[in-house]
């Protein structure tokens, strides 16, 4: 089969032909793969920053946003079939330690994490566990919502954390309104009643989340973000103006790290989602000013059993631009330069690359 593979870091991944993966065990599901989303982790992925967390012997295949059908199941599954069309949580996990009967996947003691440290989903198949399969709704095409099988799940994640915090008549900023950022505006208008306010450098992002019921925008082209975003929130009569409840930060280096935690108000919470930099906080600012600082990663199955929900029911969509598994370095120079609005979707067969919106099924009424 074709598989996008990594043969050394810093140098570019690229397709060619390996032998397929077999099912090996019975709670194993073999998976067709209709959309494999590409993202800033895979961009570091190449860079090395996941050298020594992932541990991964290279050559290996990349990609851990994977929709797709299934082909073959393993003797134990009963709850998918061959043909389903199903998204996979990233994580191949046990169902048996203390994280896995919490419903925490994410931190189960003997997980695996294809793309990341075993073969991903940059490909024609992929195997995978039987907990990670979620079918999907009739309405939705894999290629359509591969991406919120990490990006999605993430922001979806991070929102999730942030909701006790967002009650009505409060602020919530949003860094970058790109791959995961347009997800997460989402998912906090179907979520909260909170004043939405996003900070990027796109016009054509900014423009995306305004149809996506944002509030305000900043364009960190033409102004100072910290001055725009508190100028918004004592513009909108907030009792104290003293900046916003909670800060999600989409982008997490370049020095977005250091504006989030000056937009946040006393009390606050900065949501550290996107990575590559470094949170450099004066402890008596965290004291003095009591505000919290809150890492996030992928989200549970559950948590992808939820964005699902709202998925078919048109309240999130996602904007994509489909590549052939060739084209797999056009995906990242597009990506890397900013070309790109919405996420990339490397999707086995396909001849040539093509934007698309959510299907009209996807589409709410």
């Amino acid at each position: 089969m074709k598989a996008v593979r990594l043969h050394e870091y810093g140098r570019p991944p690229m397709a060619e032909d390996v032998p397929e993966p077999r099912i090996e065990g019975p709670w194993d599901v073999l998976v067709q793969i209709g959309g494999a989303g590409l993202c800033r982790t895979d961009l570091h992925v190449v860079e090395g920053q996941w050298r020594e967390k992932s541990g991964v012997t290279l050559p290996y295949t990349l990609g851990h946003e994977n929709a797709g059908w299934v082909r073959e199941t393993g003797s134990a599954v009963t709850h998918v079939e061959p043909g389903d069309p199903v998204i996979l949580h990233p994580l191949v996990t046990c169902g048996l330690c203390r994280a896995c009967r919490a419903g925490d996947d994410v931190h189960c003691t003997a997980s695996r994490f294809p793309g990341i440290d075993a073969d991903g989903g940059m490909a024609e198949l992929l195997r995978t566990g039987a907990r990670s399969v979620l079918r999907l709704d009739p309405a939705l095409r894999p290629a359509e919502v591969a991406a919120l099988a990490d990006a999605g799940l993430t922001a979806y994640h991070a929102v999730r954390k942030a909701v006790p915090l967002l009650h009505p008549g409060s602020h919530v900023v949003v860094i970058g309104a790109g791959g995961l950022g347009h997800i997460g505006v989402q998912v906090l208008v179907a979520l909260t009643a909170a004043e939405i306010i996003v900070v990027d450098r796109s016009r054509a992002a900014l423009d995306l989340v305004l149809e996506y019921g944002a509030h305000h925008v900043v364009d960190t082209r033409s102004t100072d973000p910290v001055a725009a975003v508190l100028e918004v929130i004592r513009g909108a009569g907030a009792h104290g103006a003293q900046g916003a409840h909670v800060v999600l930060d989409f982008v997490g280096e370049r020095g977005t790290e250091a504006q989030g935690i000056a937009m946040l108000r006393p009390a606050g919470s900065y949501f550290s989602i996107g990575y590559g930099g470094h949170v450099d906080v004066p402890t008596i600012d965290l004291v003095s000013k009591e505000i919290n600082v809150v890492g996030n990663l992928v989200g549970s199955y559950n948590d992808l059993d939820e964005l699902m929900n709202l998925t078919a029911r048109g309240l999130v969509r996602l904007r994509t631009r489909t590549y052939p598994l060739d084209a797999v370095q056009d995906a990242i120079d597009d990506l890397e330069s900013g070309r790109l609005v919405g996420r990339a979707i490397l999707v086995p067969g396909q001849s040539r690359p093509g934007d698309h919106a959510p299907g009209p099924a996807a589409l709410p009424a």
